[in-house]
């Protein structure tokens, strides 16, 4: 006998459509533009696997899920919607669907899904019940919903990847350019996965001292080294029952990379000075934009560390891949601004269709910080695309070219940059006789170059740390703390 698939759709022509889909797959089919139909009909027993649109006439389908999933919690459940976003992906998943497919699908793909669910083939684990209220209605989430957003088929790919991990504790790698906004993905998995009432700790291995990374990672014992007066927390210990974001794990150097795979290995460490191991239950998402093959290839990073680390990889897309996404992440960019005090502005069409053809080498960053140079310069309150012209002209003289300076034009013509790095450190090594300089040399050099560039671009802008950091390429809140870590007084820096 042919499986029966129940069809909820309130647009005929969509239920016309799938049903006869599923028809000449061999299944049989019942369908309906009601909820509560469809209600009734998996009350009764009736129907193999549902396959419903989310917004009917009658009720949204979130709200009949967990009645549906109580009444027969094996149904397989097919969501879909043209409401393409995460948070539709999450609550199909946080409610019990089997699966969510972003308006429009492809109906082979829709047939493939259904014959996986009714063969009992899918190896995930099915999500959890949802924490309820006394009324039998999910509880809510977290009021402050994570940013990410976009309708895009790149987006949705990520989005469902999302929803299926939100109810696992399995190991993550997100890998993306610069600016594609992998903290928030890391962010998302905590808040609103089952970890979520515990703590969410980041760590970017690429801002601390290479000397000082085993440290933060694990904490270290009163007298483990000269300095260390009082016993210190590591990361590990603050994520206790949480998530550990290791955030640039390409720059992890490997000694501490070998540590790592011990504790991903054991589930145990020891702070540095320790002698007793403690236990440990965090999960791990790790995040980089670069790529970790080449830097196995030469040696910079453990290959099974590696493989420990990309139980599930997630792939973000540059922007320049998810164009279509533009309108929807500048409308939600300045709605932030907004909220944080600038004044209300709006982007008229002919703005966001040359916006949509510009190639956002620094991805999301680069946009995001842009709309906030309008907001907060722009004297229209609608902006029009003669105002994004000349934005984006701006950038583009400022992008690094050839024919600009280079540090190697600084050296005198007598000698090649390598010969002056080389007299420089000749004396930086003399200062210390037949001695060694203290560990921490590769470290102490960056700070030595990088406190001055920072300090630049800080006068450049007249103090102003959004411009700077638009300057520099970083995040506002990285040149924040590059700030702090530097010990730039802004008053010299913008005298």
């Amino acid at each position: 006998m042919a499986h029966m698939i129940l069809v909820a759709d309130d647009d005929l022509a969509i239920r016309t459509v799938v049903s006869q889909a599923l028809i000449r797959a061999g299944y049989d089919v019942r369908a309906t533009g009601s909820a509560n139909i469809l209600s009734r009909w998996v009350e009764a027993g009736d129907g193999d696997l549902v396959v419903t649109d989310v917004v009917m006439p009658d009720e949204n389908i979130f709200e009949l899920l967990p009645r549906m999933k109580k009444a027969r919690p094996q149904l397989p459940i097919v969501v879909m919607s043209a409401q393409n976003t995460f948070m539709t992906a999450i609550r199909a998943s946080e409610r019990g669907a089997y699966e969510y497919l972003p308006k429009p699908f492809d109906l082979d793909q829709l047939v493939r899904i259904v014959g996986q669910a009714l063969a009992g083939s899918d190896a995930r684990k099915a999500p959890e019940a949802p924490e309820t209220k006394a009324d039998g209605t999910p509880s809510p989430k977290p009021a402050e919903e994570i940013p990410l957003v976009g309708r895009s088929a790149a987006m949705q790919d990520v989005y469902r990847v999302l929803a299926r991990l939100m109810n696992t504790d399995l190991t993550v790698m997100i890998t993306g350019e610069s600016g594609t906004g992998k903290e928030l993905v890391a962010r998302a998995l905590h808040d609103f996965g089952r970890r979520r009432k515990g703590p969410f700790v980041a760590i970017n291995m690429a801002a601390i001292p290479r000397d000082l990374i085993e440290s933060e990672l694990f904490g270290h014992e009163k007298g483990a080294f000269t300095g260390a007066q009082n016993r210190s927390q590591g990361r590990f210990e603050q994520a206790e029952s949480g998530t550990l974001f290791l955030d640039e794990i390409g720059d992890m150097p490997m000694e501490a990379q070998t540590r790592l795979l011990r504790v991903l290995q054991q589930g145990e460490y020891m702070t540095v000075g320790g002698r007793t191991p403690i236990k440990t239950d965090v999960r791990i998402v790790a995040a980089t934009n670069k790529d970790l093959v080449t830097l196995i290839e030469k040696g910079l990073f453990r290959e099974d560390l590696y493989y420990r680390l990309s139980v599930v990889p997630i792939r973000l897309p540059p922007l320049r891949e998810r164009l279509g996404d533009v309108p929807d992440l500048v409308r939600h960019f300045l709605t932030q601004a907004e909220k944080e005090g600038l004044p209300k502005k709006v982007i008229d069409q002919a703005g966001l269709e040359r916006m949509k053809r510009h190639d956002w080498p620094g991805n999301i960053r680069e946009l995001e910080n842009m709309v906030r140079r309008l907001a907060a310069l722009h004297p229209d309150d609608v902006i029009g695309v003669g105002a994004i012209e000349n934005e984006l002209t701006v950038v583009r003289r400022a992008a690094p070219r050839e024919a600009e300076p280079r540090i190697v034009e600084a050296v005198p013509s007598s000698e090649t940059l390598e010969g002056f790095f080389r007299g420089y450190l000749k004396t930086y090594f003399g200062r210390f006789g037949d001695e060694l300089p203290p560990a921490g040399l590769y470290d102490r050099l960056l700070v030595e170059f990088e406190r001055p560039l920072v300090a630049a671009a800080l006068a450049a802008t007249n103090g102003n740390q959004v411009r700077a950091a638009d300057l520099l390429g970083l995040n506002r809140n990285t040149l924040r703390k590059k700030i702090r870590e530097l010990g730039i007084r802004m008053t010299s820096a913008v005298g």
